[in-house]
């Protein structure tokens, strides 16, 4: 495993870190068994750090990472996010009295006196424009309640407006071979404000380990069937947001790119390590086979400037115009 500093944390995290979202809920039936043995293979393969969200099957993946600390010896770091149990999504929902209930429903989940990491979930863009909900972050570490905060984004937009913030310390964004807009500005002010970049929806809902084709189906509880028009909530969580025949077309292209020996997820991951500016990649992993298939990009060597190029001409013939513009 490798190792990269979280912006001004200084806490070194590993560049394949671990997604919770899977373990919670929306991607089908998952046993509680199965997904500690997925957490456990994490840290048997070096993973120090975990994100997570109070809504993933509403703290269902927070009790499991506070299982896993209680179980294993090892230090690592969790992440969550709150604000997306709101019943509806407004900037009025943003007060303290709801950010605080959120925060200590988290401490009871993750059964701790202090979040490592805390994230605002994909709020709605006006909240950006609320310094008053930072400063109720400001208070929030001045307690000790939380020991850093950042932010989940949908849009650029939304993550250069969050950095304005001098204690935005993280973004969390979707980064992928199939959205690649945060490399070309936002990386590079990130990289100047030391911000942490975690990448998230790092296989784009699975579209990139190429295991999917025109034929695979997908559980009523998963939202790779019931979200892909952004019915439950931002269409670009699903499949980054491009229509899955054209997503699969790209993949084609994509499999004569992969070096023998490499899986295709392991590419894809390796891809965006290729990027300093990202701090770690966070795929999820519904059983251990997953995990030590992801983790094992970490180690893998450099790209060539020529595959990176190729992927690039992959991503301007095939991709951009479904998601350049909207995320």
């Amino acid at each position: 495993m490798q190792y990269r500093t979280l912006g001004r944390t200084n806490w070194n995290v590993s560049a394949v870190s671990y997604g919770a979202w899977a373990i919670g809920g929306d991607w089908g039936n998952v046993s509680d068994d199965e997904s500690l043995a997925a957490l456990n293979a994490a840290l048997d393969n070096g993973v120090n750090f975990f994100d997570t969200a109070d809504g993933y099957g509403d703290g269902r993946s927070e009790k499991l990472l506070a299982r896993l600390k209680r179980e294993r010896q090892e230090k690592f770091f969790v992440a969550t996010k709150v604000g997306r149990r709101l019943p509806k999504q407004i900037p009025e929902g943003y007060t303290r009295e709801n950010i605080y209930a959120w925060v200590e429903r988290s401490l009871k989940n993750l059964e701790t006196d202090a979040l490592d990491l805390l994230q605002l979930h994909c709020p709605p863009t006006q909240v950006y424009y609320m310094p008053e909900v930072f400063g109720i972050l400001d208070d929030l570490v001045a307690q000790g309640k939380v020991r850093h905060y950042g932010v989940s984004v949908e849009k650029v937009e939304e993550a250069l407006k969050a950095i304005e913030y001098p204690n935005v310390e993280t973004v969390q964004i979707i980064f992928n071979i199939f959205r690649e807009r945060p490399a070309d500005l936002f990386f590079a002010q990130a990289q100047a404000k030391r911000v942490g970049i975690l990448a998230r929806v790092p296989l784009a809902s699975g579209l990139l380990t190429g295991k999917m084709s025109r034929d695979t189906k997908f559980e009523a509880n998963d939202h790779r069937n019931y979200n892909v028009q952004g019915a439950s909530f931002d269409r670009g969580e699903t499949f980054a947001g491009v229509d899955f025949g054209i997503a699969l077309d790209a993949v084609e292209e994509l499999r004569a790119l992969v070096p023998q020996g490499w899986t295709m997820t392991q590419f894809a991951l390796r891809w965006i390590l290729m990027h300093d500016a990202v701090t770690c990649a966070i795929p999820g992993g519904k059983r251990p086979s997953q995990v030590h298939e992801n983790c094992a990009a970490a180690d893998l060597p450099a790209l060539s400037q020529e595959t990176m190029a190729r992927v690039r001409e992959i991503y301007e013939t095939k991709i951009r115009d479904s998601v350049h513009h909207y995320w």
